[in-house]
């Protein structure tokens, strides 16, 4: 269990807590390898549009975002889902990106993404979030659509990996500044009463030990869509994500349904 997926979580705290996930991701670039492989699945699938699930707070693409239009060259839209989705923050998102980044309003679960929300999927650290069954049910998803798919995920199950996120107290005090609305809840549960800090922490040594590792998300994708394919990559020489990636069979477009009234915004 972490806390990110109690549906009780009071909203200010998951909030807090996304928002300072967005904010280390965002500050550090780390999935910023994930940018080429995204736009060559859009150019390849001829479509300007991301859908990423298991949003929380919008992940990297406050930053990513400009990263794939430079390797596209052309502008995307990002449209965000979560099970337990938060307007505010896609309010705040949609108006800090020009509307380029949008959220979806109603509940969207991984393993069944409505058809209405065409385009390239991705997911930032979120596999680790669902048991086996779920994870391989969103993969499922994905390749019976035949619609490209990108899942990044920045801890790893090792010592090592572990060793870095007890550091994740130390990251909250030093990125709460940089984030918006700087309120003085935030404030006084970051500093004074430090229950954002330790929420992290608890958060990420559970998601370190429950982390896939690479041959464990490529037996998830044993025996899906015929043609549908799927490779595991990580950047030589750094500590960058693992990157699950899958790509419909060569010639085959996605299942996309005709254009449609846009998600709310």
């Amino acid at each position: 269990m972490e806390f990110t997926d109690l549906a009780g979580l009071p909203s200010p705290l998951r909030r807090w807590l996304g928002d300072y996930l967005r904010g280390i991701v965002t500050w550090s670039r780390l999935f910023a390898p994930a940018a080429p492989r995204i736009a060559e699945l859009m150019r390849c699938a001829r479509t300007d549009q991301v859908v990423d699930l298991c949003s929380g707070a919008g992940g990297p693409w406050p930053a990513l975002q400009r990263d794939v239009e430079a390797s596209l060259g052309a502008p995307i839209r990002v449209v965000l889902t979560d099970l337990h989705p938060d307007p505010t923050t896609w309010t705040f998102l949609r108006g800090s990106s020009g509307g380029a980044v949008e959220g979806f309003r109603r509940p969207v679960p991984a393993d069944a993404v409505p058809r209405e929300l065409r385009g390239v999927r991705t997911m930032f650290d979120g596999l680790h979030h669902l048991p086996p069954s779920v994870a391989r049910a969103v993969l499922a998803d994905a390749a019976s659509q035949g619609v490209p798919f990108v899942a990044a995920e920045a801890v790893e199950r090792s010592l090592a990996g572990l060793l870095r996120v007890l550091f994740s107290p130390l990251f909250v005090w030093a990125v709460t500044p940089r984030l918006r609305p700087l309120s003085a809840p935030r404030l006084l549960f970051t500093y004074a009463l430090p229950v954002v800090p330790a929420m992290a922490l608890f958060d990420g040594v559970v998601s370190t030990l429950r982390c896939y590792r690479a041959p464990e998300l490529l037996a998830f994708t044993e025996g899906l869509a015929p043609g549908y394919s799927w490779s595991v990559e990580r950047p030589r020489g750094s500590r960058g994500p693992t990157i699950l990636v899958g790509r419909p069979a060569r010639g085959s477009p996605p299942h996309l349904p005709p254009a449609e009234e846009g998600p709310a915004g």
